[in-house]
Formats: structure tokens, sequence, C-alpha cells
């Protein structure tokens, strides 16, 4: 299935949040962003990332997704190191099928609840650590964020402006907590403090001609919400499916072969997230 944060992009209402602005300090690094450092996605930021895009040979859409992400944080950056105050025995683990956090320390064991991505947008299981930490980031960041080492997106550990989503799968792939709780982690948790990721995997697969099933019903939805489908959302991948991606993927130019793999799950998810507004991490 995708992995990917939030889209960051130009909208009429702008997006912002600390995920813009590390974009918006990794660009400066590299001589293509010399606006303000805000934190805010406005023209100057997307001219900036179209401009690293297009050097980069990526789609110079001014989107930035996975791709865009992963290439930026190969590049040489400004490192300040370890900043001397990670302590030994620190470790943060989250249990995304628990929908749990547990926070390690010799002298504080504690545990806290979270939301986490939805399978759609699952949050990235692995071995992190905490690299950037914001106090007040607002909006739906809440109280708190502290960015994770995930090379491919603006993924962090934050609060929230929805506390009824905690307890769920519904993030773009970022771990919400209770604001009066993310206060307390992000206390504890020094830069660099290592972040396990645990539970089940959404893998996803490519999809084709004779698949069946709920992702099919899920491309069916989504392509049909964008326009491209009109038929009856029935979870059979046949002629009509088949030819709502051909259409899908030559609109949007991508290779043209009527299957389902990465490419096009990443083109469904980042389409439907302009359409309808989303902005949530």
């Amino acid at each position: 299935m995708l992995y990917s944060s939030r889209f960051l992009r130009l909208e009429k209402k702008r997006m912002r949040g600390p995920d813009v602005l590390y974009l918006q300090m990794r660009l400066q690094e590299q001589s293509y962003h010399s606006g303000p450092l805000d934190g805010i996605f406005g023209p100057q930021t997307a001219a900036a990332v179209t401009k690293f895009q297009k050097d980069k040979a990526l789609t110079a859409n001014g989107i930035v997704g996975p791709d865009t992400w992963s290439l930026l944080n190969t590049l040489p950056q400004t490192s300040e190191g370890s900043d001397g105050n990670a302590l030994a025995g620190i470790s943060i683990t989250i249990d995304v099928d628990q929908r749990r956090l547990y926070y390690s320390s010799p002298k504080l064991s504690v545990s806290y609840p979270v939301a986490v991505g939805k399978p759609q947008t699952p949050t990235p299981l692995g071995n992190w650590v905490i690299v950037q930490k914001t106090i007040n980031p607002g909006g739906p960041f809440g109280a708190r964020w502290m960015r994770l080492s995930v090379p491919w997106g603006g993924y962090g550990i934050h609060g929230t402006n929805n506390p009824k989503s905690i307890g769920k799968a519904v993030s773009h792939g970022c771990i919400r907590l209770y604001n009066k709780d993310v206060i307390k982690l992000y206390d504890m948790t020094p830069l660099w403090t290592p972040v396990t990721i645990i539970g089940k995997s959404y893998s996803g697969r490519i999809l084709r001609m004779g698949d069946s099933g709920s992702d099919v019903r899920y491309v069916q939805t989504a392509l049909k919400e964008l326009g491209y489908y009109r038929s009856a959302i029935d979870g059979f991948f046949g002629p009509i499916t088949e030819q709502a991606v051909i259409n899908f993927q030559q609109a949007q130019g991508l290779l043209v072969d009527g299957i389902v793999g990465p490419a096009t799950w990443q083109a469904i998810q980042r389409e439907l997230d302009i359409a309808r507004g989303n902005v949530e991490p």
C-alpha cells in the first residue's frame, strides 16, 4: 500500500506546519528556497519545489510526495549531530496494531493511546530516531511535534485538534496523541531518541485484470470520486475498471498499462487528497 505522509502543495488556504518548515529548510540548504522560513506553503515555496523537481528530473508539479522527499533527504544537509542530551536507555516503541505508544527510560515506563495511519496511508514500520522538535505547531499538529527520520515523508509524533481520533487508524501515517500526553512525552524525549514502530504491514497488492477484493473496491470508489469510473462498485477488476485505470494513468502522465502498481497507487491517493482538500497529517 502507499507509504506517504500528507502531500505538501499550494492550496488556497495555505498548508502550514513543522513539516513545511523542514521542507523549506532543506530547500534553502540546496539554494532553492530564499523566502521566509515560516512553515507556510506559499507561492515561493511552491516555486522552489517545482524548480528542485525540474532540476532533479522529477515530475515538476510542485507537490511534495515520497519521490521528492526521498531525493531531498539523500542530499547533504546541515546536521547538528547528537545534541548531547540524549540519555542512555530512553526509547519509544509504537505498536500500530494496539494503537499504543510505549516510552521507556531507566526511571520510568509509561504508555499512551495513539492514532495511527489508515490502511491506505499506513504508519511506516521500522527503526527511526527523533530528528526535529517543535513547540505549539498548532492546527492538526496540536501542542507538540517530533519529526521521525523516515526519508520519504514528513512523518512525526504529534498532538491533535481532533481528540476523538485517538485510538483509531485515521491519519496520513503520523502518530497522534492527546495534547496532554504529547506535552509530557515531548518533555521526556530528547533529540535522537530511538523510535521503533511495529505491527502489521500493509504492503498492498499490484492490481490487474481478474483480481477481486476490498482493495479493488477501494480503487473503484476512488476513481469514481475522481470521475474516471462510472460503473458499479463490485470489487471485481474487469474491463471497465481496467479502462478507468488506463484513463487515469493517461491523465496523470503515468505508464499506461491498466495495472495499479506503486506509482498509480500514489497518484490516486495524491489526487484524492487534492480533490477532498485533505491536508491532515
